[in-house]
């Protein structure tokens, strides 16, 4: 179909994209690597598994030919497995990170891709190779996150996860074997889809929606492919149309707008390598850890805690007053920078209702002071920079005060890249560890440092590796 522009360049780069580097392709790697250990480490956690399997009790957790669940013995229907899969990867909120005028986590997409190509490759409609696999990834990251540099939905009070739908309606379609107009077609379809209201991330209404947005939303962009795959048109002014395009009702007269597309998202993309915890609490919740061996033998004469950051996280996650539950405490700066110093670590169980429960927490809370500087919000937005600055510093009730110790970029970030990878190696060992014996564990743990084994297996043999039996 001839469609608006950014529907054009989108599908040009979905259906037929320039060729990657290898350095992209292992890029690729490590991100899905991290993000299955991140799902194994979800298995652990009941308001996540009772999530998994098919919709309806009544119907079949094996369907023939259907799609893996890693970790789980289900096997589904290719649309039903994005959703459990991309839900398992997204739930601690510990998988990788792409911040920018909007955020998000590129890797959300992994769970149709990797479930639309298991399918494929295990009902021998075609061998799709981890290569192949790791292509489409690079392409999904680099949708998601370019039109994330200019484009701010949460702005307007829409979810980023609107994004993910629109990257995986394109890569999937590609993987079905659609062309340029198929790609466009179905972006199309997911622009008009539009996205959820961010109402499930911020008080009072803050829950354990924002924990399986992400598989909504790469189940319905899978979906969307299929039925465009079906032969269902697209809607070539989707983006531009008068009154009813999604710039004038979505973007409220501003233009949706899309940057060159290469692979510099899956090379740049952010770990989150220690914490799991919200992006932009990162730096402030190392920051905290680092002043506990300070703070541990005086809480009780803490008198105030400051807190510097950036204006984005001043904006969503600065929260005071009641946290309702773990989806609340791990969007919230102040409960992050409580658990720092009061713990020396933050783990996913730190969110737990138990763990919360302490009186410290909310007494240090109580006492704290966040303010933007607006240095770090410079450098927050600065292509060069991308920087996500915290800093904390703890004032005592003698007068004294700890240091102002301040953390720039995150452990996860390119330019702390070498001093992250043994630890990242170390997170995806401890992660599958929780779901799978140790020579399994160290199976896959090998192909984090030579992807070349990997990459020439079909998907589902590699899927085979990360499930368990029926």
């Amino acid at each position: 179909m001839n469609a608006d522009a950014v529907l054009g360049r989108l599908a040009s780069y979905a259906a037929e994209p320039p060729p990657f580097t290898q350095a992209a392709h292992d890029a690729a790697r490590l991100c899905l690597l991290d993000a299955l250990g991140c799902a194994a480490l979800a298995l652990r956690h009941p308001a996540c598994t009772r999530l998994l399997g098919p919709f309806v009790p009544s119907q079949s957790d094996a369907v023939p030919g259907g799609a893996r669940v890693p970790g789980t013995a289900l096997v589904l229907d290719p649309i039903q497995a994005a959703f459990n899969i991309s839900t398992l990867i997204r739930w601690l909120d510990y998988n990788d990170t792409w911040l920018a005028a909007e955020w998000g986590h590129p890797s959300d997409n992994i769970g149709a891709l990797l479930a639309v190509a298991d399918h494929l490759s295990r009902t021998g409609q075609r061998p799709v190779t981890v290569r192949e696999l790791l292509s489409l990834i690079i392409r999904a990251y680099e949708i998601q996150g370019v039109l994330a540099i200019d484009n701010s939905f949460n702005r307007v009070g829409f979810d980023h996860v609107l994004l993910v739908k629109l990257a995986t309606a394109c890569t999937v379609t590609a993987l079905l074997g659609g062309d340029r107009g198929a790609a466009a077609a179905a972006a199309s379809q997911a622009l008009v889809d539009a996205g959820p209201l961010r109402t499930y991330r911020h008080a009072p209404n803050t829950g354990s929606r924002k924990s399986w947005a992400a598989g909504d939303a790469a189940a319905r962009g899978a979906q969307l492919a299929y039925l465009t795959m079906r032969g269902e048109p697209g809607y070539p002014r989707a983006v531009e149309a008068p009154r009813w395009g999604f710039d004038a009702v979505l973007l409220r007269g501003g233009r949706l707008r899309c940057g060159p597309l290469a692979s510099h998202i899956v090379e740049h993309v952010l770990f989150k390598v220690d914490f799991p915890a919200e992006f932009h609490a990162q730096t402030a919740a190392e920051a905290a850890i680092a002043l506990h061996p300070q703070v541990r033998g005086r809480l009780d004469r803490i008198e105030r805690i400051d807190i510097r950051t950036q204006e984005a996280a001043v904006r969503i996650i600065d929260k005071t007053g009641p946290l309702a539950n773990p989806a609340d405490r791990d969007h919230c700066l102040q409960y992050i920078v409580a658990v720092g110093l009061l713990a020396g670590e933050l783990t996913d169980h730190h969110y737990d209702d138990r763990f919360a429960a302490d009186p410290r927490i909310d007494r240090l809370r109580a006492v704290m002071r966040v303010r933007e500087e607006p240095a770090y919000s410079a450098g927050y937005l600065e292509p060069g920079e991308r920087s996500i600055a915290n800093a904390v510093q703890v004032d005592f009730n003698d007068g004294t005060s700890t240091a102002r110790v301040e953390v720039i970029y995150p452990i996860g970030h390119p330019r702390r890249r070498t001093e992250a990878l043994p630890r990242l190696r170390a997170k995806l060992r401890a992660n599958l560890a929780t779901a799978f014996d140790a020579e399994r564990v160290e199976r896959i743990a090998a192909w984090f440092d030579d992807g070349e084994p990997l990459e020439r297996l079909t998907v589902d043999r590699f899927v085979d590796t990360l499930v368990t039996e029926p």
